[in-house]
């Protein structure tokens, strides 16, 4: 068998110092891609655009929110996508991954609004070029089925906003609109929670993510799939069975996302369904019951998801959650 040396010359100082280099740029582009980009904050006089990637909606309950914004200083473009009516659906895939790449390409739009959830996003998310926006990037806003564009902009490195949509605005709490202001125009965002029996107590920091548990569950293995690794992921849901969520839950620790993350946010569970022969646990205790082998905190009845006070979170955005039996903190960076 032949055997082989690498044999340094006098000139092997210039190989180091190429290998060097390399390593440097490589290092330098993979501390580039962890740190997430922050849109630009809102000013007074910007304009924000409220369009629908998902179930169909009209302007006549539109005046509260755009009330809301002006009260803030700002203007409002309607999306071409409100009032279009395709069954369930806000126009066809096409027409609604129109109007979101007009607004995504606009650089005098400086935030979109969806108007509503439901299901749709992930029909036209791939019909979207994130070009223009990667050049001018603008605060996406929304939570349920925005989920979808949540994650899809965190695995290409930006921020985007969890929090109340047009039409929940009129029956949000004062505290979850303000932390929607809070969140868009930069000001310091933090959050004191109430005690909760099954809080698991513990410190960790690291970036947030997630959102709604089923458009996560049905993202995983997609190329809208976030990374959970360090993370502190942040999950809630609507009008699921309980045994749905036990199988996203297994799921979740099956692909290894609850083996790889420092904590666990649980926002609202609400109107959970159970069948005729009871699954024998609520959406909580399932959560405590899938988790409670990682040495992790968990902080449970997050205020936010399908409930008037849904308060807004920055994901992407680094958070240390300090989980304890009298005050609980979650603090953004």
């Amino acid at each position: 068998m032949n055997k082989y040396r690498l044999i340094f010359t006098p000139r092997s100082p210039i190989l180091y110092q190429f290998l060097l280099l390399i390593f440097v740029l490589q290092s330098f582009n993979c501390q580039a891609q962890y740190n997430m980009i922050t849109p630009p904050s809102l000013q007074k006089g910007d304009t924000v655009a409220i369009l629908a990637t998902a179930r169909k909606n009209t302007d006549d309950n539109l005046k509260p929110a755009i009330a809301l914004l002006k009260s803030w200083g700002l203007e409002v473009v309607i999306g071409n996508t409100i009032g279009l009516d395709n069954d369930q659906l806000a126009g066809t895939d096409e027409e609604r991954a129109a109007d979101f790449q007009k607004q995504l390409d606009n650089p005098n739009i400086k935030a979109i609004w969806c108007v509503k959830g439901g299901y749709g996003t992930v029909r036209m998310i791939d019909l979207l070029d994130f070009t223009a926006f990667k050049k001018n990037p603008k605060w996406i806003v929304g939570f349920s089925d925005v989920t979808v564009l949540h994650n899809h902009l965190n695995t290409m490195g930006y921020k985007s906003i969890h929090g109340i949509m047009p039409i929940t605005a009129p029956k949000a709490t004062p505290q979850a609109i303000e932390t929607l202001r809070i969140a868009l125009f930069g000001e310091k965002l933090s959050y004191e929670i109430d005690p909760f029996l099954m809080n698991r107590p513990g410190k960790a920091t690291g970036e947030l993510v997630g959102g709604n548990l089923s458009i996560l569950y049905s993202l995983f293995g997609s190329p809208s799939a976030i990374d959970c690794t360090d993370k502190i992921l942040f999950i809630e849901d609507l009008d699921e069975y309980l045994y749905h969520i036990d199988r996203m839950m297994m799921n979740l620790k099956r692909n290894g996302c609850l083996e790889s993350i420092k904590g666990i946010v649980v926002g609202s569970m609400t109107k959970m369904k159970d069948n005729d022969i009871p699954w024998g646990k609520n959406a909580i205790e399932i959560i405590e019951d899938v988790t409670k082998k990682y040495n992790i905190p968990v902080l449970y009845n997050f205020p936010a998801g399908h409930i008037q006070d849904n308060r807004a979170l920055i994901l992407g955005n680094n958070v240390t959650i300090d989980v304890n039996i009298k005050c609980s903190t979650l603090v953004f960076e």
